[in-house]
């Protein structure tokens, strides 16, 4: 018998706040064992994040590419897939995004250019997604192996491009391409750290996410395939062909996720474009238990930990790398929580 809807959301949100309270503890009792004091460290976070928009801006930058990567991963959990070939996914977004952006002055309008270009890192992330999915289907290659071995050649392709055709004019830097020209920047106002386009996207792409996941035939057919592909094939559903519809629309919101960083964060292309958004939003949906709702906040947590950590070396002299620390708690506690839970309810 189903559990009423009502209770699933109650049971959800203790399970959450379960989750929260194991990891504070944790990192608690952690801190105190370094002679660190929690609330300190708490308010020096809480100081470099909410004291201004501007800062807080800040964080609403990481949340985009972050939420773009979790809505992704979503589909491709469902599906029963580890997209651990996102990283790549968002790199390869970038290099279809900046093929359109450097295109000589007045080939395209400038608005047309950023839009194409959007779609550019739509194509070109999906498309790396794909080829994960060929390898799992054709090749009887792992998932998992073959992401990764995508990633190290998605890299191995933004080294060359930086340093060979797209270098620089006369040097050939870490520091990434030639920035681009004004025009091509997504808008951003006077005081904000994030382009209003960009967070409109993210809103969109969640929604949008949510409404196939959880409102549509295929988002049903893709959760039927994760839960159990044979039984799925008695229905006359395809798991191989859901699992590549699966991971080309996760690697299409991830390489948008790179587009986004290249025309509204960096305005160039630089090697760490993705900047491990793809890795923690493997994080992020293992703490939601692989739900669409808890998402957004959950990656808001995430973004604030990563903007805040910025602060701790200024005013605590303590590395940045604790927000890590927290991170790995949250997703331990996760775990552990999920376990208790799957080990009482099958009792």
């Amino acid at each position: 018998m189903n559990m009423p809807l009502t209770s699933r959301f109650s049971t959800n949100i203790l399970q959450f706040f379960g989750i929260m309270t194991l990891a504070a503890g944790a990192v608690c009792l952690l801190l105190f064992m370094l002679d660190l004091s929690p609330t300190s460290i708490a308010g020096a976070m809480a100081a470099g994040s909410f004291t201004s928009w501007l800062k807080f801006s800040q964080i609403l930058s990481i949340w985009v590419p972050l939420l773009l990567c979790s809505c992704g991963l979503l589909f491709t959990f469902q599906a029963g897939l580890w997209n651990i070939g996102i990283e790549g996914q968002v790199v390869m977004g970038a290099i279809g995004a900046t093929i359109l952006l450097r295109l000589p002055e007045g080939v395209l309008p400038p608005t047309i250019t950023i839009i194409l270009s959007l779609i550019t890192a739509c194509i070109g992330g999906g498309l790396w997604g794909i080829f994960a999915g060929v390898l799992k289907n054709r090749g009887g290659v792992n998932e998992i192996f073959g992401g990764l071995g995508l990633n190290f050649v998605a890299q191995g392709i933004i080294l060359y491009l930086i340093f060979g055709p797209w270098k620089r004019d006369g040097i050939a830097s870490m520091s990434g391409t030639d920035i681009f020209s004004r025009e091509l920047w997504l808008t951003t106002p006077t005081g904000w750290r994030v382009a209003p386009a960009a967070l409109g996207l993210g809103i969109f792409i969640f929604l949008l996410s949510w409404f196939l996941l959880n409102r549509t035939r295929f988002g049903l057919r893709v959760k039927a395939v994760g839960i159990n592909a044979r039984a799925a094939q008695l229905f006359h559903i395809k798991p191989e062909r859901y699992g590549l519809m699966a991971i080309l629309v996760g690697g299409a919101m991830a390489g948008l996720a790179g587009g986004l960083q290249v025309t509204g964060v960096y305005h160039r292309l630089i090697p760490a474009v993705s900047s491990g958004y793809g890795y923690l939003g493997l994080l992020v949906v293992m703490l939601a238990n692989y739900k669409a709702l808890p998402v957004p906040l959950i990656a808001l947590f995430f973004a604030w930990l990563a903007a805040g950590s910025i602060q701790l070396p200024i005013m605590l002299q303590i590395d940045s790398s604790l927000s890590g620390v927290i991170q790995g708690a949250c997703v331990l506690s996760a775990l552990l929580v999920h376990g208790l839970r799957k080990k009482k309810g099958a009792r």
